[in-house]
């Protein structure tokens, strides 16, 4: 894998430990954030920028939680994302503070940037659409839906894209129904994609524990690539 650059974002007193991957050639060049599951920053999010650089684009691997800090451990993880689960304000102002952060880059078009966030991270980038992120997509897999802060009318600025599976447990059909209706109300773009027996974490290859619903998927990891791939280059390469 690639050597990154670390990028340091500063949010609420955090010093936020990012890592950049940056595609060959001379830019400006469009670019992705990439927001890690519960855990952390790990190998997962590392192997999704090197990817996404290998295509054209500049991917910024966030850090929610600062200082770069990464537990595979229930209860450790339940104390780094305390602060920020439930928050909505607070997630998107940390994801707005990494937008700035990444807009800034003499390597990036400011005008053309995405957004990915995989479990949790599918939960922040949601989030930062419904308070109106100046990106042109964001795309949430296996990703929390709910939230206490619906978008209003007209607020989502960005094209909203969801990869579930129909058997992730923390996802019930309620979610996606609801989350659904959500965006038709707030007369968003949106595209919603159920892979029937994709579990959590589909497209993570260390997911290997379906007995608790975490389980990776290779179909539902690839469709669901292809269908990102497809997007970014129509919404940051195309016209729309």
């Amino acid at each position: 894998m690639s050597e990154f650059e670390i990028v340091i974002c500063e949010h609420e007193g955090r010093a936020l430990r990012g890592e950049l991957a940056l595609p060959s050639g001379a830019g400006p060049h469009p670019a992705v954030l990439v927001v890690h599951n519960a855990f952390g920053l790990g190998t997962h999010m590392r192997q999704v920028i090197a990817d996404l650089a290998g295509e054209g684009y500049v991917a910024l691997a966030v850090d929610m939680y600062g200082d770069g800090v990464y537990s595979e451990d229930e209860s450790v993880v339940g104390g780094f994302v305390a602060p920020l689960w439930g928050n909505s304000e607070r997630l998107r102002a940390r994801m707005g503070a990494w937008h700035e952060a990444l807009k800034a880059r003499p390597e990036v078009a400011a005008d053309r940037i995405a957004a990915l966030g995989y479990c949790f991270g599918g939960m922040c980038v949601l989030e930062f659409a419904r308070g109106g992120g100046d990106v042109r997509a964001v795309v949430s897999y296996h990703g929390i839906l709910t939230t206490g802060a619906p978008a209003a009318r007209g607020a989502v600025k960005a094209h909203v894209a969801v990869h579930t599976g129909g058997r992730d447990p923390h996802v019930p059909a309620t979610d996606v129904a609801a989350l659904r209706a959500e965006l038709i109300a707030a007369e968003a773009d949106w595209q919603i994609a159920e892979y029937a027996n994709a579990y959590h974490a589909f497209t993570d290859p260390a997911a290997d524990d379906p007995k608790h619903g975490r389980a990776y998927d290779p179909l539902a990891d690839r469709l669901s690539w292809a269908s990102t791939l497809a997007l970014l280059d129509l919404k940051l390469r195309g016209a729309q």
